[in-house]
């Protein structure tokens, strides 16, 4: 992975302006993740903490997170031990990806007590352990490993900490010289042929195969026969990025492949950079935070939502079959004066009909062109009331017009209402989804999945996220049916300005206050497309009004609404100009 033991180091050495901070508040806003509130020592800051399998990091953050309304376990036992805690110190272990971070605290007695927090950032084994530091017992960890997971060592709380397996390889920050270097890359090798940058990798804690190949490609060996490998100039490449590294000259960047692949590192990726799109940050924390951004939030959310998705998507395709068959039912109905025809036939032409007869053929005055017509009979049925049989039939498809009509109108409103659904489920983060299906669940879709245990306490508001315009104005955004119920019947208030894309799913977006100029309404329109299904559009139509001409009818589904006296404006989303805006959840 790209955030190897140099990385880390760089990690370390931009983290240790927190020692002697302390730790004001610690959240747990997602199952893997850690957030510590540092304040103190000229440090107010975030500090993420994650063992998520997929995007294992720790950094400096300044994005917004969702806590739950009950704090886990785990949580719970890190405010316990390390809430107003001070740190001593933030130490890499060896070349790996391990950070101890050291606290002190007084504990419920008074005495004072040292812990050792120790993040391993190790891809699917990661983790983030809670331990005595003179003791080494684990108090306890974000992921328990048991004995039937791992024969190695054990994760749970009481049992001592056991370090994962040490790799028995050489401190690139040690090896300053090329004898050195180029022992412990043969030395790695075993006898075998193996590429330079394979070798560095297996010599060296800490390196990449990204950095190996930069520090490779740099020396002009990516390519070449291993048995001819140019050992000065390879010397001078590793020499070169080792020494910047040590003395934290770093060059965070990140780089963009042509194909969509994104790679980073605190090392000049010069091998990716040609056709790439290159971005350079000031600190480490800084290029992690635009790399990973909120990918591990999208990615729980998608897991989590994948099961509402097929709802939606089953629900939708169930509509559309119904309206197919509606259509069809209507084509029939609307043909249903040809029965009263064959009807109004049969009683004029009654005297040459007879009992028994199964069809009769007669002249249709009602054509022009006087065309004669077959008509199929009953032969158990008198001529009066095979007569009456089709007026029954004309009666009946013609009273059923009115009713697959409304059927029709139920099945669009459906449709509508699950597209709107699945387009709040591509916006939501993970605390919108349980009032998405509460909402189902509240509407008779869903079945009340009945958890155990006491009653989780419902929220008297929904959160809203709170952008601030350019003009200094509120805009507030709903992301799915109950935040746009309350937004716009209850929170906003009538001479505030009310958005939404025109016939196309999307948020509610409310200006508040009247006292606003373009710049203001622009954001919000954009603000409006962005969060609507056509975000990836340009020219969207965006409706505006003020919120006293939208209404709610009577029974009508969550979310939806009438509006008149709307004025339309069409904008293009730009998703860098929304990112830049101030955004909060209220």
């Amino acid at each position: 992975m790209s955030l190897d033991g140099i990385v880390t180091y760089g990690i370390v050495r931009d983290l240790q302006r927190c020692v002697g901070a302390r730790i004001h508040k610690i959240h747990q806003p997602a199952e893997h993740d850690l957030v510590f509130s540092i304040r103190g020592n000229g440090v107010n800051g975030k500090l993420l903490l994650s063992a998520n399998p997929t995007y294992p990091r720790l950094h400096w953050t300044e994005q917004t997170y969702v806590n739950p309304l009950e704090a886990p376990m785990f949580c719970m036992l890190m405010r316990k031990y390390c809430e107003g805690a001070v740190i001593e110190s933030v130490e890499q272990i060896g070349r790996e990806r391990i950070v101890h971070i050291a606290v002190r605290h007084r504990d419920e007695l008074g005495d004072m007590t040292t812990k050792t927090i120790v993040v391993e950032i190790m891809g699917r084994h990661s983790n983030i352990i809670l331990m005595d530091t003179d003791s080494g017992t684990i108090h306890d960890g974000i992921h328990h490993v048991t004995p039937s997971i791992s024969s190695y060592r054990i994760v749970m709380p009481g049992s001592a900490y056991t370090p994962p397996p040490e790799q028995h390889k050489v401190d690139p920050f040690e090896a300053d010289s090329r004898p050195l270097m180029e022992t412990a890359m043969k030395v790695a090798a075993k006898g075998k042929a193996m590429p330079p940058e394979q070798a560095l990798v297996a010599a060296f804690s800490g390196v990449s195969p990204l950095l190996a190949k930069e520090i490779a490609f740099r020396a002009g060996a990516s390519a070449s026969d291993p048995a001819d490998t140019d050992w000065p100039s390879l010397w001078e490449s590793f020499d070169g990025v080792m020494s910047a590294s040590k003395q934290g000259r770093f060059e965070p960047t990140v780089v963009t492949l042509p194909n969509g692949k994104s790679y980073f590192s605190v090392v000049r990726l010069t091998h990716l950079e040609q056709d790439a799109d290159v971005s350079s940050y000031g600190s480490v924390s800084e290029c992690l935070e635009a790399y990973f951004g909120d990918k591990a939030v999208r990615d729980a959310v998608k897991q989590r939502a994948g099961d509402l998705l097929r709802f939606a998507q089953n629900e939708i395709a169930k509509n559309e079959k119904k309206l197919d068959k509606l259509e069809e039912s209507l084509r029939e109905a609307q043909d249903s004066d040809r029965f009263r025809v064959l009807g109004e036939l049969l009683t004029a032409y009654m005297h040459q009909i007879n009992r028994g007869d199964s069809s009769v053929t007669l002249v249709n005055f009602y054509d022009d062109n006087q065309a004669e017509v077959t008509i199929a009979l009953d032969p158990q049925l008198s001529p009066s009331d095979n007569a009456q049989r089709y007026f029954r039939k004309y009666a009946k498809q013609k009273g059923s017009i009115a009713y697959i009509h409304e059927q029709m109108e139920n099945a669009k409103a459906e449709i509508a209402y699950f597209e709107a659904v699945q387009e709040q489920l591509e916006h939501a983060a993970l605390a919108d989804l349980e009032e998405i299906r509460e909402e189902l669940v509240a509407e008779g879709y869903l079945r009340d999945r009945g958890r155990k245990g006491p009653k989780r306490k419902k929220q008297a508001r929904p959160s809203l996220t709170c952008y601030t315009s350019s003009e200094g104005v509120q805009i507030y955004v709903g992301k799915n049916n109950t935040q746009n119920d309350y937004l716009t019947n209850r929170l906003a208030s009538p001479s505030d300005t009310w958005l939404h894309t025109k016939d196309i799913p999307g948020s509610h977006v409310v200006i508040r206050g009247g006292e606003y100029g373009d710049a203001t309404l622009e954001e919000a329109a954009m603000l409006a497309s962005y969060y609507s299904k056509a975000r990836e559009s340009s020219q969207v139509p965006v409706d505006f009004t003020l919120v006293r001409h939208v209404r709610k009818p009577s029974g009508a589904k969550p979310g939806f609404v009438i509006y008149d006296n709307q004025k339309t404006l069409y904008i293009t989303p730009d998703e860098q100009r929304i990112k830049a805006m101030p955004v909060k959840v209220v």
